[in-house]
């Protein structure tokens, strides 16, 4: 298989489930009893959250070990509206974001919240200013992604943030697709709030992280005992902990690579030497996550397109949750892509473990395939 889907999932890193195995045989005691194997449970635990916490260059008391980003993302958005509901009602995102902040938005005006969707431009990027005029007495969160999942276009978090601080509003940002592809220093994005998901990262799906700055205290999502300081009921989940934690150790050491981005860039310049003008990039050249690349072939449809270059190629027409929808995709349709454009986006997302000789082959058959209609 050639996977080029890094942004739908990623394999778990092998020194990742190295890390998880001697707590599934071993040292299965449970962090909050007070023998030995619980206690040795409870250390890992924190060792974890302290390697989390140094990727995003926070104190380890700031994170909360989650199932997994929708877990983190509805934990800020219903929190926030339910802790401050006194103070405001009004909450603003952008049209692009992923479901798990859309949908928990749309639960919210169900109840009779105020939610404002701001626009993106062509290239996929919000403008703070349009923001700003968004902003009344009555909002209580902002929340825009870090990175976009299928254009990889990087919003300008830290001048939004300064537009929150300015007006005393807490700003969460989905850093799902962005953390451990590029920076995310909490204190130089300026965040409140910040989303991890494990499997975008190289450790298992189910497990997740929220960074909640000090200081601030939102209502739980799930009720229970005191875990995570009385932040998330629930056992701790001491494998996925652990793997998190050696995923973003992982990260930390490799963040400066430029592997994956010189590999997207030849990939790319190969791919518009096959098809000029008939190609186009979606989202913004310069400002994109380092490994994505999302590409309309004009005349084609995405997915015919991938069926003829083989099912040993995993790549995608869009986000992996909108997979198997005959309709455009929600971002590019934000974006003001045109129908016709947008029915033949792909979506190439590279990774650890991709290498020059897959993308040979990738271009090898595109190229048979252009030479065939042509």
């Amino acid at each position: 298989m050639i996977y080029l889907d890094y942004n739908a999932t990623t394999p778990i890193d092998k020194e990742v489930a190295e890390a998880m195995l001697p707590f599934v045989y071993e040292n299965y005691g449970n962090p909050s009893s007070s023998h030995k194997l619980g206690l040795d449970a409870k250390k890992a635990v924190e060792q974890a959250r302290a390697r989390v916490a140094e990727l995003l260059n926070c104190t380890p008391n700031e994170i909360v070990f989650t199932s997994g980003g929708s877990e983190s993302n509805n934990t800020v958005i219903k929190g926030v509206a339910y802790t401050y509901r006194n103070k405001g009602d009004h909450i603003i995102t952008t049209q692009i974001e992923h479901p798990a902040i859309l949908n928990p938005c749309k639960y919210l005006e169900r109840l009779g919240y105020e939610i404002s969707y701001l626009p993106v431009n062509e290239n996929g990027m919000v403008n703070v200013s349009d923001l700003e005029k968004l902003i009344t007495n009555r909002t209580i969160l902002v929340t825009v992604m870090h990175a976009n999942n299928e254009t990889g276009t990087i919003q300008p978090i830290e001048d939004i943030s300064k537009a929150c601080r300015k007006h005393n509003i807490l700003f969460h940002t989905d850093a799902a697709q962005s953390v451990g592809k590029i920076p995310t220093d909490v204190n130089k994005l300026g965040v409140d709030f910040l989303t991890i998901a494990g499997h975008k990262l190289y450790a298992p799906k189910g497990i997740g992280a929220l960074y909640i700055r000090r200081g601030i205290a939102i209502e739980p999502l799930i009720h229970g005992a005191s875990h995570e300081t009385g932040r998330r009921a629930g056992t701790e989940n001491v494998i996925f902990n652990v793997a998190l934690g050696k995923a973003c150790e992982i990260a930390k050491e490799s963040l400066h690579s430029s592997k994956i981005k010189q590999l997207a860039e030849y990939f790319y310049d190969n791919l518009k030497v096959i098809f000029g003008d008939e190609i186009i990039l979606n989202g913004n050249l310069h400002k994109r996550l380092p490994n994505t690349l999302n590409i309309s072939f004009l005349g084609y449809h995405g997915s015919e397109l991938l069926s003829k270059i083989g099912e040993d190629v995993a790549a995608s027409t869009g986000s992996a949750c909108h997979a198997g929808s005959i309709s455009i995709s929600l971002v590019l349709k934000a974006m003001g892509i045109p129908y016709e454009t947008a029915q033949g986006a792909v979506r190439f997302s590279l990774g650890r473990y991709t290498t020059k000789e897959e993308l040979d082959t990738v271009l090898e058959r595109f190229k048979q395939i252009h030479n065939k209609l042509n």
